[in-house]
């Protein structure tokens, strides 16, 4: 692997001398990077792939499903087939989040409120 990472450097060096990286966007610029520490090592080349090919770990996808679902049944009447299939769907995804070993905790709105109610007795 030595002897490969030297003719790499050598190539890389070899472009710069002759301007081939002058006129990529963002030259000049700081680059912005990402705090992914809490990413084993092994795992940050591809998750930084699949970040930059717009994919969301499916836990996340989950959540975001069900935080629209939970704002589509503020919106629909009680009781009506809608609003039992979004109630349905948010059960079963709220359970697979559970089982992901998510906190589910953001669909209920109780901490909101426990915390609103710990400031007003102050």
């Amino acid at each position: 692997m030595w002897l490969l990472d030297q003719w790499a450097e050598r190539h890389i060096l070899d472009a710069q001398r002759q301007g081939e990286f002058d006129n990529l966007p963002g030259n000049g610029q700081p680059l912005i990077l990402d705090d992914d520490s809490h990413v084993p090592a092994d795992l940050r080349a591809g998750y930084r792939m699949l970040k930059n090919a717009g994919c969301l770990p499916p836990e996340i996808e989950q959540r975001k499903e069900a935080i629209e679902l939970s704002h589509l049944l503020t919106t629909v009447r009680q009781g009506s087939a809608e609003h039992s299939d979004y109630t349905h769907r948010l059960a079963l995804l709220e359970l697979k989040l559970r089982q992901a070993g998510v906190s589910t905790e953001f669909l209920h709105g109780d901490y909101a409120n426990r915390l609103m109610q710990k400031i007003n007795e102050e």
